[in-house]
């Protein structure tokens, strides 16, 4: 079932609560809330303005004289004017053009986030202090460290923010006060090569292409397709990977 779908499938369930609720009172709407005095007036209400919140992402999709009228066919006991058959094919019709859209969007979104991102790397890689690897990583050294290197074997506990080309943050340990551990081959391409180029202590500013990243799938809400990415990485510490017949003994 697709995302569109399972929206206009609950659009459907908050339609039908609001029709019970108001089954449970004959009288007319009242004109402002002085004339909510009943609980079926104030829980229809409510649910009203529930449904019309929900409505909002898709609301062009939507005739709002129609759906009173469904809801007050329901409420009354007339027949609805739409069988079965036919309210389930308009909405495939309509979930099914959503999808379309929103796939087209994405696309879109997809290519010019690319073409920003393409553009902000061939000007940063001109700047003094960057770095470019084989891969595509720019990179800049903020604070260099001291000792080992981690290698992708290993895991690593780093303090990091992460935020778009337009400055806005997406994600910061900082920001929640508490750094992370985790393996190093486990994470994006980007992070994969780019900690393995510090050493404790060490604090580095990466500037990750989509293809080093999340590519076109994105991540969340924030990170959309073809997303470069800007980090700075605070090395803190290196947990190495043992040999297997180290970790066999340390079992025992």
């Amino acid at each position: 079932m697709s995302k569109s779908y399972r929206l206009l499938a609950a659009f459907a369930a908050v339609s039908l609560i609001a029709a019970c609720a108001k089954s449970g009172d004959q009288g007319s709407a009242p004109a402002d809330a002085s004339g909510l005095t009943t609980d079926a007036q104030k829980f229809g209400y409510a649910i009203g303005v529930d449904l019309g919140k929900s409505l909002q992402p898709v609301k062009q999709y939507v005739d709002v004289g129609a759906l009173k009228q469904g809801l007050d066919d329901i409420s009354s006991g007339a027949a609805p004017k739409l069988d079965d058959k036919a309210r389930e094919e308009v909405k495939n019709t309509v979930a099914k053009k959503m999808q379309e859209e929103q796939l087209a969007q994405r696309a879109e979104q997809a290519k010019k986030n690319l073409e920003e991102g393409d553009k902000f790397l061939a000007e940063n890689a001109k700047k003094a202090g960057v770095k470019t690897t084989a891969s595509g990583l720019q990179y800049e050294v903020l604070t260099e460290g001291k000792g080992d290197h981690p290698t992708d074997k290993d895991r690593v506990t780093v303090h990091y923010k992460g935020t778009l080309l337009n400055g806005e943050t997406f994600d910061s340990s900082y920001d929640r006060g508490q750094p992370v551990t985790f393996p190093l081959g486990n994470v994006i391409p980007g992070w994969t090569e780019g900690v393995q180029l510090m050493t404790v202590g060490s604090k580095y500013k990466f500037y990750i292409p989509s293809k080093l990243a999340y590519g076109e799938r994105g991540a969340g809400v924030k990170i959309g397709p073809n997303s470069t990415l800007v980090f700075e990485v605070e090395l803190l510490g290196i947990e190495k990977d043992q040999p297997a017949a180290a970790k066999g003994a340390a079992k025992k």
